[in-house]
């Protein structure tokens, strides 16, 4: 079984900020309810359409490293075709990541340009307008993951993670983030990681506001996906 890094080792340096840390968590837990009311008709709508086309489920969940390396479930909105047509270049994520030193900066988990023939007509919406992600702010009101943070790495990615790239998990992951706004999925993994650290380095109060602004910008403009 896979073990924690907070079980097993901890080459992090904490964040020391309990006082924003805490204003953070209040904002979270204020700012995830009102989302969820505000959005709960497009919650309705989206879920009709998804299942008019492509039957259920209406969610998505995958497995996803949080804080410390502690996994959770990540939801979303389903954006793939439930009998998805197989694809010959797809190979199994034990043989896809095995990198021993570290994820390589070059390495790309995915481009905006990509095709794939699962993804249902809405699901294309949806993920253009990053609406696939609302479902998130369900795991932001349970805790596990904040509004503002770097976004959650697969576990199969995580796993193969350097020291210093494993200093990112010392935050909860986001629903966006400061990579997010600066590049979203146009950006490798070496730039994603400076990123993430500049945030874990520079976590406060006033970035975190100034990500929410960047964010808002960037949905309205459909620019990308997170």
């Amino acid at each position: 079984m896979r073990n924690s890094l907070k079980q097993t080792e901890d080459p992090f340096t904490k964040l020391n900020k309990p006082f924003q840390e805490s204003i953070k968590r209040i904002v979270d837990i204020i700012g995830s309810t009102i989302a969820l009311i505000i959005f709960s008709p497009i919650f309705v709508v989206i879920a009709l359409l998804i299942i008019c086309e492509d039957g259920r489920p209406v969610f998505f969940k995958q497995k996803r490293s949080g804080l410390y390396d502690n996994a959770f479930s990540m939801y979303k909105f389903r954006s793939m075709r439930v009998r998805s047509t197989p694809r010959s270049k797809d190979k199994s994520s034990s043989s896809k990541y095995n990198w021993t030193t570290g994820v390589p900066d070059n390495f790309v988990f995915k481009t905006a340009s990509e095709a794939n023939p699962n993804i249902t007509k809405m699901g294309h919406f949806i993920r253009k307008y990053s609406l696939d992600e609302l479902p998130q702010f369900i795991n932001v009101l349970k805790g596990e993951m904040s509004l503002i943070g770097p976004r959650p790495e697969i576990i199969e990615i995580t796993r193969c993670y350097s020291t210093e790239q494993k200093m990112r998990l010392t935050v909860k992951p986001g629903i966006t983030g400061w990579a997010q706004t600066n590049g979203r999925s146009n950006m490798n993994h070496g730039e994603k990681i400076r990123c993430d650290l500049y945030y874990v380095n520079n976590f406060n109060l006033w970035l975190d506001l100034k990500v929410i602004l960047k964010t808002a910008v960037q949905v309205v403009a459909g620019k990308g996906s997170v």
